[in-house]
């Protein structure tokens, strides 16, 4: 059978043998998109689910802040814009001007955004009329976050941006879900939080984008729950299902508890479990890997989002799921040597100092993680320059846990065999090459899966 895997930023052609059976890493069933947008966000926010309406909840007086989703969502349509406007709408009724309200970028230990890029996610008007009052989470100013206390059940440290604690109202703006792993309580316990909370989920084992009993939700519920206890009142949400990355297909508001249930009830059909994907495990699992990743909008991809945290990431997800203990792994991709050292300062730093001595993704996290999240040059370059936070290239190597079920890994037809090796995969000139060599090792009638990943959309 012939395929053609994304390769970079074109697709490669390979000829894989006839016995090999492919399978989707994307959704099963596509939903439809909404035809008025506007009159979607207004309809959920006349019934909230959980809550009262905007207007119920504030007074004439009262300060509000709107969060929203950074770009490392990859929602490119105007839904921030259209419900940011549409909150406001709703304030200015109950008589909340627009000059009691403030907008905040809840980009975590992801970076900042320029005014520029800002107005391309939320549009130049708004960053124009916000002028001060709009600003980027900042997870390292002491003075702009709140230290809530441990969670009551487990001891979790929940820590945010001060705006969640000194505002009458905080609405946050879901742009759109990747599967389970983001919207609900991680909205604001950890896009406007810090690495002392954001550290208890982000861990090798931690992070999950499972649709169905999410346990880095489970978490981050009682995190939630801690956070709204201390406050003594509720955080309003507005939830988004896409239809593709430039679409929405369903808007829910209300509480976050009740917002997130529902998107995820949607979900559900079309993410069934990864698990029930295949009635047999696969020896060999052939994919290829796109020029893309969320952490490189408005920038590019270096050797670490390539080979581990999409590679081995957000494009593995089905390796365990269909692969035997063992399997080999095959990804094409010339995964160049380019790195943004402004963008991503301190992953070329992660790449030698760190993968160069160890490739263990428990012992990466004891050894390092703490000291990258406080290196100070890095923290500046964060903080000033707009750069992704130091531990966040820390955390971009977690997938590496995946070589616990994964016997190898074979890199097809890099532009520089050197950049794969570094890591401790195998290279091979062409995906046929792979999987004559992966024959070899499992056998001639190995059983081979094809994985079939969607095109990368770029924001326009």
């Amino acid at each position: 059978m012939t395929v053609d895997l994304p390769y970079g930023e074109t697709t490669l052609t390979a000829t894989l043998p006839g016995r090999t059976r492919s399978f989707s890493n994307t959704e099963a069933i596509t939903p439809a998109a909404v035809d008025d947008l506007p009159a979607a966000v207004d309809r959920a926010l006349a019934s909230p689910l959980g809550l009262p309406s905007i207007g119920e909840l504030v007074k004439p007086h009262s300060r509000v802040t709107i969060a929203f989703d950074d770009a490392t969502v990859p929602s490119y349509g105007p839904i921030r814009s259209v419900a940011i406007e549409a909150v406001l709408r709703d304030l200015a009724v109950t008589g909340v001007a627009r000059g009691q309200v403030s907008l905040v970028c809840a980009n975590a230990l992801h970076r900042k955004l320029r005014p520029t890029e800002l107005g391309r996610i939320i549009g130049a008007d708004l960053v124009a009329e916000f002028g001060e009052r709009l600003d980027c989470h900042d997870a390292e100013n002491p003075d702009g976050l709140v230290d809530l206390g441990r969670t009551p059940e487990h001891g979790y440290p929940v820590v945010v941006n001060r705006l969640v604690t000194e505002s009458d109202l905080v609405v946050y703006v879901n742009a759109g879900h990747m599967r389970g792993f983001n919207g609900g309580w991680k909205s604001v316990c950890v896009g406007l939080s810090t690495y002392a909370s954001i550290r208890v989920t982000h861990t090798p084992d931690g992070m999950s984008m499972s649709v169905h009993g999410n346990r880095m939700h489970a978490v981050l519920d009682e995190m939630g729950r801690h956070l709204e206890s201390r406050l003594g009142r509720r955080i309003f949400k507005i939830d988004t299902l896409l239809a593709d990355p430039f679409r929405v297909a369903q808007v829910v508001a209300g509480s976050v508890a009740e917002a997130r249930r529902a998107i995820v009830s949607a979900m559900a059909s079309m993410f069934p479990p990864r698990r029930d994907q295949a009635s047999e495990r696969f020896d060999v699992i052939v994919y290829g890997v796109p020029d893309d990743s969320p952490y490189a909008v408005f920038s590019h991809v270096n050797p670490i989002l390539t080979l581990i945290s999409s590679g081995l990431g957000y494009l593995g997800g089905l390796v365990e799921a269909i692969g035997k203990p063992g399997c080999t792994v095959i990804m094409a991709t010339p995964v160049p040597e380019r790195w943004d050292r402004v963008a991503h300062p301190s992953y070329p730093d992660v790449w030698e100092r760190v993968l160069g001595t160890t490739r263990d993704p428990y012992d990466i996290m004891r050894r390092f993680a703490d000291d990258y999240a406080r290196r100070p040059d890095y923290v500046d370059a964060y903080r000033r320059h707009f750069g992704f936070h130091p531990v966040h290239a820390i955390f971009a190597v977690y997938p590496l846990k995946r070589l616990g079920h994964v016997g190898r890994v074979i890199v097809a037809a890099p532009r520089d065999p050197a950049i794969p090796r570094h890591v401790g995969f195998e290279v091979a000139g062409s995906v046929e090459e792979a999987v004559a060599r992966a024959e070899k090792i499992h056998g001639a009638d190995c059983a081979i899966a094809h994985v079939e990943q969607s095109p990368p959309a770029r924001p326009g």
